[in-house]
């Protein structure tokens, strides 16, 4: 049984001081393939580094929407030069977050763009984070989808049931983080019985959201299992039935992942 974590954050401090050990752990659990997350563009050459290091990692890259505000002389055009390595599987983390506001929403707006049309160019998957930010969100992926091919990821969904239908009816995939365990993510879990099954993917978002039985706790990848296994609580499935269906899902979301032997 293959277990598959599509988002990591394993440059982050937090694990700076047991990195290989956290990688083990994961391993000896079950999970068989990461994508570990570009932030900020200064952090790409230490998150491409980790992915270099180990052939069951890949990487992203891209600029969160808190740092908008740091990458405003970001183009297309030095997404595409950087992100065309071999190694690196998607374009993101980038979206819109009205949530925390730590960069003013045109400057979101316009670092998303410039993500997307990268994805777009480079045929590589645009992952994005949307928080509080739902219509704004909807009307850009349908104007950037319309511009040519875009492969979309909305990662660790938190949003609601319109932004939901709105993404998948332009192809998009959803995945969903340990906030499916939370007590009072009543609402998240509703989206999850109501995606598709196969257009769900899976993730920890390390080394936040720890999953219960680890609230608290430093999230790890190694947890992704306690992920599927809430997931495959919900809709029904027996671990391994969840774990191919979510394989498939994975490997087609991310075709430049290489697969298992």
């Amino acid at each position: 049984m293959m277990l598959i974590d599509s988002h990591v954050n394993l440059h982050h401090e937090k694990f700076a001081p047991d990195r290989e050990d956290v990688i083990a752990r994961a391993r000896a659990a079950g999970v068989a393939r990461m994508i570990t997350i570009c932030d900020r563009l200064e952090n790409f050459a230490q998150v491409l580094s980790i992915a270099e290091a180990h052939d069951d990692i890949f990487a992203s890259l891209g600029a969160h929407p808190h740092y908008a505000k740091d990458h405003l002389d970001i183009t297309a055009d030095k997404l595409v030069a950087l992100g065309g390595h071999p190694r690196v599987v998607g374009i993101g983390e980038t979206g819109l977050d009205q949530h925390y506001k730590f960069s003013p929403f045109e400057d979101q707006v316009r670092v998303f763009r410039a993500h997307a049309e990268a994805a777009r160019r480079l045929g590589k998957t645009l992952i994005i984070h949307t928080r509080e930010a739902d219509a704004t969100m909807g009307d850009l992926l349908e104007e950037e989808a319309g511009k040519g091919p875009l492969r979309i990821l909305m990662h660790c969904y938190t949003s609601g049931a319109e932004l939901a239908r709105r993404a998948l009816a332009l192809g998009a995939y959803i995945s969903f983080s340990g906030i499916m365990t939370f007590k009072n993510a009543e609402d998240v879990r509703a989206i999850a019985r109501q995606t598709p099954l196969d257009r769900i993917i899976l993730e920890t978002d390390c080394p936040y959201l720890a999953p219960v039985p680890h609230r608290g706790q430093r999230c790890e990848p190694a947890h992704v299992r306690d992920v599927q296994e809430a997931f495959c609580r919900l809709r029904g499935l027996s671990m391994e039935e969840g774990s191919a269906l979510l394989a498939e899902n994975f490997f087609r979301v991310f075709p430049d992942v290489t697969r298992p032997a």
